[in-house]
């Protein structure tokens, strides 16, 4: 059965040794065939600014990188300049997917070395990179997949992003939709390697376990999953990490990782502090995401209780609700944002829930049957 660890998150992160302290999710770079196409795409569909820029125009040859933001978020849009690239090589075989997932560190060089020295990989050496608006040291680990975490030191940096980019001056700027920051960033792993995923958070970035799921949790007459939530010590950040279980049909973790031709990033859960304002701008500019069944809030408030929101809008948007001993949450999820049956955002709001939206589960992913059902991937 699925349990709840039985420390209140906030103490088990005083006892915890946070060898590793973590300020925030710096950024999040994305692998992706066309960026300036894809830019337009994150800045007319969920309201990201331009930022910063860096490719042919700033000296560099290989790459073009476009940089989108909103309010905490930074999304760092990535391809190929030319052909034989690693880049090109990634997208080819995993579709536009996340490649980077950048920490922001009081002390990149440190947290290199305290994360490699307790098994991690190395990807990047500390380097110290600079320009006229001062420098930034970084460094890096290889996690699950082909996925990396950066380690990014900007307390002496004071230009747009980092040096060799350039501000990204567009007259095409919509309105944000109310995105505040990355509240956790999912990732699904291949069969019975969530255990070790977990093993190395917990030894190799001091994070702790706080909620785990098992099958009897996450399933459906077809389906089945487990999964497992990490959080490092001060709780900004926090990875659950899925895998397959055994279930009558495919599930929606075998999909992902049939297409995306291994584990990697499934979705980043985003905060806002309206769900209904943010979701219904959201629908006007053409994202679409998935819907539960009617019935489902036939008895919505009697298993949630009292909530503040209006039941109208919540059924009239599809949005999830809720509730564990802190409080409750909304969420809403949207379909793939690729070709690919791959990457996608949640839209979270929480109302003092701590948890994950267990009590969502089986609706949830029986709306993800019925898009895999269309998909013929079932």
């Amino acid at each position: 059965m699925a349990t709840q660890t039985t420390q209140a998150p906030e103490k088990i992160f005083k006892n915890a040794e946070d060898f590793l302290p973590l300020n925030g999710t710096d950024y999040v770079e994305l692998y992706v065939s066309n960026a300036l196409q894809a830019a337009h795409y994150y800045k007319t569909a969920f309201g990201f600014k331009s930022l910063a820029y860096r490719g042919l125009e700033t000296g560099e040859k290989d790459y073009a990188s476009y940089v989108l933001q909103q309010d905490k978020i930074r999304l760092v849009l990535t391809s190929p300049l030319r052909k034989g690239t690693d880049i090109g090589r990634h997208i080819d075989e995993k579709g536009d997917g996340i490649k980077v997932v950048a920490l922001w560190v009081e002390d990149a060089d440190k947290a290199f070395h305290e994360t490699v020295k307790r098994g991690a990989e190395p990807f990047l050496e500390p380097e110290i990179i600079k320009d006229e608006d001062g420098e930034i040291v970084r460094s890096g680990i290889y996690t699950y997949g082909e996925t990396v975490h950066l380690f990014i030191e900007r307390k002496n940096y004071k230009g747009v992003f980092l040096p060799g980019f350039k501000k990204w001056e567009s007259t095409y700027n919509p309105k944000p939709v109310g995105f505040k920051f990355i509240d956790h960033m999912v990732g699904n792993v291949g069969w019975n390697e969530m255990n070790k995923w977990v093993k190395f958070y917990a030894e190799t970035m001091g994070f702790t376990q706080l909620v785990s799921f098992d099958d009897n949790d996450i399933s459906t007459e077809y389906t089945a999953l487990m999964s497992k939530v990490m959080s490092n010590g001060n709780g900004r950040i926090k990875f659950p990490i899925n895998e397959p279980a055994e279930g009558a049909r495919k599930s929606q973790v075998e999909e992902f990782l049939d297409f995306y031709n291994g584990a990697g990033v499934q979705h980043l859960a985003i905060a806002t502090d309206n769900i209904i304002e943010t979701v219904t701008t959201l629908r006007e500019r053409g994202v679409e995401f998935l819907r539960v069944p009617a019935t489902y809030y036939e008895e919505l408030l009697d298993r949630v209780g009292e909530i503040d929101e209006d039941l109208t809008p919540l059924k009239e948007l599809g949005i999830l609700v809720d509730r564990d001993d802190e409080g409750y949450l909304l969420q809403i999820f949207t379909k793939p944002l690729e070709p690919r049956p791959t990457m996608f955002f949640e839209i979270i709001q929480r109302k003092g829930a701590k948890s994950f939206g267990k009590g969502n589960f089986k609706a949830l992913f029986e709306a993800i049957e019925r898009e895999q059902e269309a998909r013929g991937t079932l």
